[in-house]
């Protein structure tokens, strides 16, 4: 049971910052389809830093330059979507598709091609942070670690920022109505470009969590398994609104934590499912929720569509 917990916030956690970055790109006017790509190159920082740390370095530095090269390689990828669907206007969804293409097949390349010159007949995929990642536990022998409060930080900003602010405020008159927004001195681009770099760092930053859930070695080729597109589950799910969105990922974690210790339950064991069919659950549960909520979609009616200042 204890397990479960601990993986439940890890993956929930996930999904939260995965989301709310979303969030903030939508609630600016642009879908961010990309956040698989995102997590894919905001891990690819954080585990080339992770495991170009000599040995004994400071735990805390670890930590502090890990999250900072996730969160700038994630808000620079961002800027792929950012440029081609705000300044050149394209469709946003192809864009996003594409960049979820890219992140998985660009980082494996970049890792076989760093680790050629350590074995060139058999380059790898992966990159190894076994010590590292020992400085992102709070407990030794648990798997809570610091990025579990730094998710619930980072939600309580959010909520601020989003609802309390004049920046969010403005940010959301943006995804609504951009018209409106600019007749009253308000840079539209310069919103929506904020709104996708908030989502790149915390696309990127989600993808280190991830990578660093209970493992010390990413291989690359495995991508995020999808959970760039439950982060999107999870913020239709939650409305758009930052604490809905957290009590959504809390839901999706648990099932996705149940594929990783179900077998420590003996009612689970007795059901003889095959462990395919408990992998398969938060992505199912993702299908149900779209198709039941989409009907009734609060989300912000600009979202999607290409700013123009010449319309009204």
């Amino acid at each position: 049971m204890i397990l479960l917990i601990q993986y439940t916030i890890i993956f929930a956690s996930v999904l939260l910052l995965v989301a709310l970055g979303g969030c903030f790109s939508e609630h600016s006017g642009v879908i961010n389809i990309g956040l698989e790509g995102i997590m894919v190159f905001g891990a690819l920082g954080g585990a080339l830093v992770m495991s170009s740390m000599p040995d004994g370095s400071a735990g805390f530095l670890v930590v502090v330059l890990s999250i900072l090269a996730s969160v700038l390689v994630g808000m620079l990828y961002s800027m792929l979507l950012g440029v081609a669907a705000i300044h050149f206007k394209a469709d946003q969804t192809l864009i996003g598709t594409a960049m979820n293409l890219l992140g998985t097949a660009g980082a494996t390349v970049i890792v076989k091609a760093l680790n050629t010159s350590v074995n060139p007949d058999n380059p790898s995929s992966t990159l190894q942070y076994i010590g590292a990642r020992k400085s992102f536990l709070i407990a030794q022998g648990t798997e809570f670690n610091w990025f579990m409060p730094l998710a619930l930080v980072i939600l309580l900003l959010a909520w601020f920022v989003l609802y309390k602010t004049r920046f969010g405020l403005r940010l959301q008159s943006c995804g609504e109505h951009p018209q409106a927004a600019a007749s009253v001195g308000i840079s539209v681009y310069k919103m929506r470009y904020s709104g996708v770099l908030i989502s790149g760092a915390l696309g990127g930053l989600g993808g280190l969590v991830y990578i660093t859930a209970g493992v010390s070695e990413w291989k690359f080729e495995n991508g995020v398994a999808g959970f760039g597109f439950l982060a999107l589950a999870v913020m239709i799910f939650g409305g758009w609104k930052p604490f809905r969105i957290a009590l959504a990922a809390l839901l999706f974690g648990f099932f996705r934590a149940l594929s990783n210790v179900y077998t420590g339950f003996d009612l689970l064991k007795q059901l003889n499912l095959p462990s395919t069919v408990y992998n398969m659950l938060p992505y199912i549960i993702s299908l149900i929720v779209l198709i039941i909520f989409s009907k009734n979609s609060a989300a912000p009616k600009a979202e999607g569509i290409p700013y123009d200042p010449g319309s009204r």
